[in-house]
């Protein structure tokens, strides 16, 4: 089996927010890698890892980083391939990992999903190989479709709750 995301985060403590996208590849069944790369501590290795990512099979990349939060810019500067960048919470909010990861020049574009926004970094990495895969592309049906069963659910769970003045 051979991975088809790669999963950066610039640090383990990342790890709490990007298992969530490892989760949702492994529930559609999508081949991952997991690995921390810095591109302040380790560049070299972030060099090594973006420009050979297309030759070892790699479709989508999934960076996650934190603070001054360049590592998915800096991968997306080295591959042709998309890459899906996730602001990690560590100051200020998240709100500077947020811009430093969106604000990407003209012929770089990362794409950029919530504060802490791994899972559906994870769902977005699906969907873009599910373009090319009729089976996977049924299991985002599914999974789309499952979502919103839940929130048919929850209005039918709220039609039984009671308060006196509720019309």
């Amino acid at each position: 089996m051979k991975a088809k995301v790669s999963i950066i985060m610039g640090s383990t403590s990342d790890l709490p927010v990007m298992e969530k996208a490892a989760q949702i590849l492994n529930d559609f069944k999508i081949p991952f890698q997991i690995n921390a790369l810095s591109a302040h501590r380790t560049p070299e290795e972030v060099e090594v890892f973006a420009k050979g990512a297309m030759d070892n099979g790699i479709k989508v990349i999934i960076a996650g980083a934190g603070m001054a939060a360049h590592l998915p810019g800096v991968i997306a500067a080295m591959t042709p391939l998309p890459v899906i960048g996730v602001p990690i919470k560590a100051s200020l909010d998240g709100m500077d990992a947020l811009l430093a990861i969106a604000q990407m020049p003209p012929g770089i574009p990362v794409a950029t999903v919530a504060i802490n926004g791994a899972m559906n970094a994870g769902i977005l990495a699906a969907q873009i190989i599910a373009s090319g895969d009729e089976e996977l592309q049924l299991e985002v049906i599914k999974y789309k479709e499952s979502l919103k069963q839940k929130i048919v659910k929850a209005n039918e769970d709220l039609a039984t709750v009671k308060y006196e003045y509720r019309v």
